[in-house]
């Protein structure tokens, strides 16, 4: 008889369990959840969202468990997503106060997720023993997802290393020194026969091209050099007259009118008697001190002059230094002769070819040959040939750059796989070289590593020039897109070179940022300059649709289903656009 009572116990309590769980689904129909954003979103791959539960009054019962699962469902698939548990210990005031949980989830992104629902299920259930327990119905708490953050327009940017070669004029400088008697200005015929004339004069007889003649005519201290102020201006203008001799000489004809003169007489200036004293030692380092102090100190030019007269050194000096000060310096400035951008651009396609040496141009006259064609196939023989001449980081990381352009170009990732071993190569010669990350970066991002490719974006840009970085900053700006760094993209595209699809870009990232009446602007200035541009008339009107301008959304969605017939379908299952897409203007402006 008592296990009877026992067993009959044991049943009445699995019923009534069984009923107080039924009890708890019962009043999950009250339950309050917020589910922000709604719709969802997906940004960086990623949908997360933010689930707000609030249960009623008395709903959960002692050592009982309440948990919301949720479900986002797609088509015939379904991804969990988690849950939010109560367990009811945990809230003492549960029948006097409701219980209240807040929760962050996310889910990866696939392909058709845009069409679908956010479920809930709740379960209540045995703390102890979970295995009793009770559902609720599926409801559905969120419709759909915004895909907004994946119409990013994808940039690849290949950088090219400098050749080391400047293009433009370059001047080169030769100086020339000639030696003048004291308180003379008189070039004298002695020195126009020294080994320093007769090199000016052969220097002459070459008839270089040049551009500047800058003659610095200087005097030595003391007083009968001192006092005639015209000295140093004088000893200028005779090297001035002597060089005229030899152009004439020479037949220099009109070449000579097309010479800059510049006569920079120098006076009361004490640096080349100072350098000249720190280098001469005919005297003791005390006595150059005493000097140095007369010179540095206090006085007037001729003061000086008349303490250092004073000096047991000063016969020494006079002899050694002062007839070196009466000088007159002239550097010349002439144009380095090289070759034509037409014959470097010959003579690197004939060395590809192997019809003529390497040896007919200089590596770095090589390389600047490969940027003279547009053809990549004959980029790639002439950096393959820079390899030949002189093994070096920037040939490796030009032809890599070759290979990525390629891939670009034709889709075939074969070329990702040939630039690999040359940027292997550039980064093993020059670890520090910016350009060879820049390009790292390209090859994760055609490989689809776009967090690794900004990773190394972000180490390349510092060490760009300004000529590289504003290219490379479209692609940076459009994997900051992607990694959902809104405000890092704007910046960067802000700072990029002014393309279509950078601006499109840039005006995407400012929509993504909430800044949508910059974006409406710069998706303007986009399809200014570009009509056609589809999808910058479909972004300006998400930003017009998210700030309730009506209006603007008809009418850029007019003209972009005008330029792309495929994006009325797109608009049609476009969530930016549920508010609108029962009206007549809509249909109308997909039409």
């Amino acid at each position: 008889m008592r296990k009877l009572l026992f067993a009959a116990g044991l049943v009445g309590a699995s019923v009534m369990s069984g009923c107080t769980l039924q009890k708890m689904v019962k009043m999950a129909k009250d339950q309050e959840l917020t589910v922000t954003p709604n719709p969802l979103e997906v940004h960086a791959d990623t949908v997360t969202y933010d689930m707000s539960a609030v249960l009623p009054v008395k709903m959960l019962r002692s050592d009982k468990v309440y948990t919301i699962n949720n479900f986002y469902q797609y088509g015939d698939k379904e991804m969990e997503a988690g849950s939010v548990e109560f367990v009811a210990n945990e809230y003492p005031d549960k029948d006097t106060q409701q219980p209240r949980e807040s929760k962050t989830f996310s889910f990866p992104y696939m392909e058709g997720m845009d069409q679908g629902t956010l479920y809930v299920q709740g379960i209540a259930a045995e703390e102890k023993n979970p295995v009793k327990f009770r559902e609720t119905e599926r409801m559905p708490v969120a419709e759909g997802l915004i895909t907004t953050s994946r119409l990013v327009k994808d940039v690849y940017v290949s950088t090219y290393a400098p050749s080391g070669y400047f293009s433009g004029e370059e001047l080169i400088p030769t100086y020339v020194e000639f030696f003048f008697l004291q308180g003379s200005p008189v070039l004298r015929y002695s020195e126009k026969v020294s080994e320093r004339g007769k090199e000016f004069s052969a220097f002459v007889a070459e008839k270089n091209v040049t551009r500047t003649v800058t003659i610095r005519g200087t005097h030595s201290p003391e007083g009968p050099e001192r006092i005639n102020s015209r000295l140093s201006e004088q000893r200028a203008k005779a090297i001035e007259t002597f060089y005229r001799q030899q152009m004439r000489k020479y037949d220099y004809k009109g070449m000579a009118d097309s010479i800059d003169f510049v006569l920079k007489p120098v006076i009361d200036d004490w640096t080349e008697f100072k350098a000249m004293l720190e280098d001469y030692d005919g005297v003791s380092s005390d006595e150059k001190s005493a000097i140095l102090n007369i010179v540095n100190g206090r006085g007037t030019f001729e003061e000086k002059e008349r303490m250092l007269e004073q000096r047991p050194s000063y016969r020494s000096i006079f002899k050694d230094i002062y007839p070196k000060l009466r000088n007159s310096k002239t550097e010349i400035l002439t144009v380095k002769v090289k070759k034509t951008d037409a014959e470097i651009a010959v003579l690197s396609k004939q060395i590809a070819e192997g019809q003529i040496s390497a040896d007919e141009l200089s590596n770095e006259e090589l390389l600047y040959g490969a940027t003279l064609t547009p053809s990549l196939k004959e980029k790639q023989a002439i950096y393959e040939a820079s390899i030949k001449k002189e093994d070096n980081w920037v040939a490796h990381n030009n032809l890599a750059a070759v290979h990525l352009d390629m891939a670009n170009q034709t889709g075939d990732m074969k070329h990702v796989d040939m630039a690999l071993p040359h940027l292997d190569i550039a980064r093993k010669q020059n670890p520090n070289a910016a350009e060879v990350k820049a390009n790292t970066a390209e090859v994760l991002y055609l490989q689809g590593k776009d967090r690794e490719a900004l990773a190394m974006a972000n180490q390349a840009a510092p060490g760009l020039t300004v000529g590289e970085l504003e290219p490379f900053n479209g692609m940076k700006g459009a994997l900051e897109i992607k990694a959902a760094k809104y405000d890092d993209a704007v910046r960067t595209l802000s700072n990029a070179e002014e393309t279509a699809d950078n601006g499109y870009n840039k005006g995407l990232a400012q929509v993504l940022a909430k800044d949508y009446n910059n974006a409406m602007v710069t998706e303007q200035e986009v399809t200014n300059a570009n009509p056609d541009y589809a999808m910058a008339h479909y972004v300006a009107a998400i930003a017009a649709a998210r700030t309730q301008n009506e209006s603007g959304v008809y009418s850029h969605l007019s003209e972009a289903v005008a330029a792309d017939r495929s994006l009325a379908g797109k608009a049609l299952n476009d969530l930016e656009f549920r508010d609108y897409k029962d009206t007549d203007e809509f249909r109308n402006a997909l039409k």
